[in-house]
């Protein structure tokens, strides 16, 4: 076990989750303040003495995407400035993962960027959940832990009434993580093969896959702007799909998504809370269910604290 006392702070990015965690953890949560000064920039201090302990700080990088990061960055430097013993960054939602290669003449790796930035910060390891590409760990000069919000997916998925299961990819990146899926529910696998039309100005989706008269489920990493998944569920109702759900672990939800998925024929659109529904839109959409995975965040949060395997949640 880790000589240090366990302690959880969150950041302002998601206090919900953190509040879930601690409770589930039974312990509870740290004391600091968290402001702006009037010109915006971050004031933080801690109110309880931290020497010696295992610090988690749970903040995701969402929107404001920057503003959290630099939150999280200035936590974590009071904490190793007040001589915690280790600083593990909880960030459920990694920012700027979609930014993880060199795919156009000059241009950033900026997920590269952000593992160098919390390094520099003094973070001595980091907990996250279903980065966009696993191997984003490998950006990193310091221990990573990567979760999967799988388990909760998949959980609720199999108590859904529905018959003829195909988990399908909407495009052919994610088929390693929906064939993971359609073998855990015992379920058929589809794919959708996007192409643009010659003159480039429109997109057709090929489904491959047999998916008349049965149950659809869209399963991606993200949902940002909601476009490829409502493309993706005409596609699969176009060829006789009979119902159609979307999941995704991490719900941006941007622009228009609401508006979109609102219109889309989607029976349900299944989230996890790695990022909150912040706006009264999101929260008010009957179509989307939001999972918990605190009780996953907590489980690894435990295992770390007790050095004890964690291996058992990846999965």
């Amino acid at each position: 076990m880790n000589g240090g006392q366990l302690k959880i702070f969150s950041g302002s990015a998601h206090r919900a989750l953190t509040e879930e965690i601690a409770e589930f953890l039974q312990v509870p949560l740290g004391h600091a303040r968290l402001q702006r000064f009037p010109d915006t920039e971050v004031s933080f201090q801690i109110d309880e003495n931290i020497r010696g302990t295992d610090v988690f700080i749970v903040q995701p990088t969402c929107a404001d995407v920057d503003r959290h990061i630099v939150e999280l960055c200035v936590m974590i430097d009071a904490f190793k400035r007040s001589s915690a013993s280790r600083i593990t960054a909880v960030i459920p939602y990694y920012g700027y993962a979609r930014q993880d290669r060199k795919d156009k003449p000059r241009v950033p790796i900026s997920a590269k960027l952000m593992a160098n930035v919390l390094s520099a910060a003094g973070a001595n390891r980091v907990l996250t959940m279903d980065l966009h590409k696993a191997q984003i760990q490998g950006f990193f000069d310091i221990p990573v832990d990567h979760l999967f919000a799988a388990p909760v997916i998949i959980d609720y998925l199999s108590r859904l009434d529905a018959e003829d299961l195909t988990i399908v990819s909407p495009d052919a990146g994610g088929a390693e993580r929906a064939r993971a899926y359609a073998k855990r529910l015992d379920a058929e696998l589809a794919i959708i093969d996007k192409r643009r039309t010659e003159d480039g100005t429109a997109e057709v989706m090929n489904v491959i896959g047999d998916v008349g008269g049965r149950t659809c489920i869209l399963q991606d990493d993200i949902i940002d702007t909601a476009g490829t998944i409502v493309k993706a569920a005409n596609a699969l109702k176009a060829n006789g799909a009979a119902r159609v759900f979307a999941c995704a672990v991490h719900g941006v939800l941007s622009g228009p998504a609401i508006e979109r998925l609102e219109a889309a024929p989607l029976d349900q659109v299944i989230i996890t809370n790695t990022i909150p529904l912040s706006s009264e839109k999101a929260k008010c959409c009957k179509k989307i269910k939001q999972l918990s995975v605190a009780r996953l965040l907590g489980q690894a949060i435990r295992s770390i604290h007790e050095e004890t395997s964690v291996s058992s949640l990846f999965v």
